[in-house]
């Protein structure tokens, strides 16, 4: 429920929120045009432009000139590929696949159901997953999700989940991934994430934590990628 107690233009901003986690707005797909919105909302333009402007600001619209403003798609596998560099022998990098080893459904702990705002012990999907290179495990993923939400994925056999988790999501689900947070740390492998990455168990290893939010903040999915730390790379420019 909207409340009438923010400024006009974040409520707007709220609802056109809304809009894109519901499908109504498609990610890739401009947003009517002003004057069509200013009629909708029966607002003034000024205001229409500051909700907009917020939209775009925080990554989740972008404008192209002469085009009109879009639902931006973003790219979640940036840090992945930020932090770890895989090159082929002509220098040029090298995207890894995704497969699913595990699907099961089970119940969540404290630190799953924290992460996406559930009640612990509410059922959630389990997915084991793999990231490869020329069939070699480069990252051993953990995700969560709440089967409320996704129950579609139940129904469907590891090895048909699509390559890309997100799209398929959408595709299945009608769950849109707008925004992440990501919390990088240093661990050491056990056991099943050793077997896995074909390295000995305590090995150093990082891992990204990633907690993915719909467009309207609510958390959808809890996820655990891990990768040798012999690869890791942390590069920032100061000036």
């Amino acid at each position: 429920m909207t409340d009438m107690r923010l400024p006009l233009y974040q409520r707007l901003r709220d609802d056109m929120l809304a809009r894109i986690a519901a499908g109504e707005w498609a990610p890739g797909t401009a947003i009517p045009t002003e004057a069509e919105l200013t009629k909708h909302y029966g607002v003034a333009m000024g205001t229409l432009r500051r909700a907009v402007d917020t939209l775009v600001q925080d990554g989740l619209m972008e404008r192209s000139q002469g085009r009109g403003t879009f639902i931006r798609r973003p790219n979640f596998d940036g840090s992945l590929f930020r932090f770890f560099r895989h090159v082929d022998d002509k220098g040029e990098r090298r995207v890894p696949t995704g497969r699913v080893l595990t699907r099961r459904e089970e119940v969540a702990s404290s630190g799953v159901a924290n992460a996406l705002g559930l009640s612990k012990n509410d059922p959630v999907i389990y997915l084991e997953r793999v990231r490869q290179i020329e069939g070699r495990n480069i990252f051993h993923e953990r995700i969560w999700l709440s089967t409320s939400r996704f129950a579609p994925l139940l129904a469907i056999a590891p090895a048909d989940f699509g390559n890309l988790l997100y799209p398929f999501y959408e595709e299945q689900c009608g769950q849109l991934i707008g925004a992440a947070q990501e919390t990088l740390s240093v661990d050491t492998a056990d056991q099943d994430t050793a077997k896995v990455l074909d390295i000995a168990p305590g090995q150093p290893v990082i891992m990204i934590e990633r907690i993915a939010k719909g467009y309207d903040g609510t958390p959808l999915e809890y996820r655990r990628s891990t990768g040798d730390a012999q690869p890791f790379r942390y590069r920032i420019d100061i000036s």
